[in-house]
């Protein structure tokens, strides 16, 4: 299967090894569809919008079923699985933040970065 990645499992972050040796596909992003929030700044939380949405910059990986299992295993919690557009028009899997516990929990926009590893190199080493 195919799966759209673009947090903290994306290659050079720290989470990339839950990926299980997946296959890189190729680096993309979505539709301009989405927002992207910071989560407690571990990961990011994405959501679809019906305006002001963004492109957010990820990376499609080809896995097993054994390797979709291990990643979602490793997920955080609250995030979930459901389609994503790309670019392209095509869908594919993602993890979703639910957009209520983003704004109840006043997690920051990130936007502005176009996708998680900018906004991390932005922030320097924690």
């Amino acid at each position: 299967m195919l799966f759209f990645i673009c947090g903290s499992a994306l290659r050079g972050q720290p989470d990339h090894a839950n990926l299980s040796g997946a296959t890189l596909v190729r680096e993309t992003q979505t539709a301009p569809r989405y927002r992207l929030h910071s989560v407690r700044d571990e990961h990011p939380g994405i959501y679809a919008v019906e305006s002001g949405g963004i492109a957010i910059a990820g990376e499609v990986y080809e896995m097993s079923d054994e390797q979709h299992a291990h990643l979602l295993a490793t997920e955080p919690p609250d995030l979930y699985e459901a389609a994503i557009e790309l670019e392209d028009g095509s869908s594919v899997p993602a993890m979703i933040y639910p957009r209520e516990l983003i704004e109840a929990r006043g997690f920051e926009d990130i936007s502005q970065y176009g996708g998680w590893a900018a906004f991390k190199a932005a922030r320097g080493p924690s």
